[in-house]
């Protein structure tokens, strides 16, 4: 199992898909920054993928495949699916760690919905999340995801 480089999605074509409008550029383009919300602060190479925020909100990574994991708030393996370019080699996978107790899922389940309705709760009252909220939200609920695939 492993992820096939050639399959990841052009740069300049996953970013356009989601949503960003990148300015002028031979390689290096500017931005809107989708997690922080800052304008024209995001710097992306259309050649590797690679992204940096240079406004310090610390957004960066080496590729699509780095983006989509932090704007979903998904693993490795998840975001590869995803972007389909995750490919079944027939090798083994490597060894999962202990799953997680019955009564341990509940209490993180507990703990993760709950900071979910209360985001809810404050979006529906008009409160704007900050992107650190947003990204807290994300991998609340890529962990309820996570352990609804160990028990399921």
């Amino acid at each position: 199992m492993a992820v096939d480089p050639s399959r990841k999605p052009d740069p300049q074509s996953y970013y356009e898909a989601e949503g960003l409008k990148l300015g002028k550029g031979k390689k290096w383009v500017t931005t809107a920054c989708a997690f922080h919300g800052g304008s024209d602060s995001m710097r992306i190479n259309l050649h590797s993928g690679a992204f940096v925020c240079m406004a310090g909100c610390g957004a960066r990574g080496g590729d699509v495949l780095a983006y989509h994991m932090a704007a979903y708030g998904l693993g490795f393996i998840y975001a590869a699916k995803a972007l389909g370019c995750w490919i079944e080699d027939g090798s083994l996978a490597p060894a999962k760690p202990t799953p997680f107790t019955a009564r341990q899922a509940l209490e993180v389940l507990a703990v993760e919905s709950n900071l979910i309705a209360i985001a809810a709760a404050n979006i529906a009252s008009g409160v704007v999340l900050s992107q650190d909220e947003r990204q807290r939200v994300r991998l609340a609920a890529n962990r309820i995801h996570q352990i609804g695939e160990v028990f399921a």
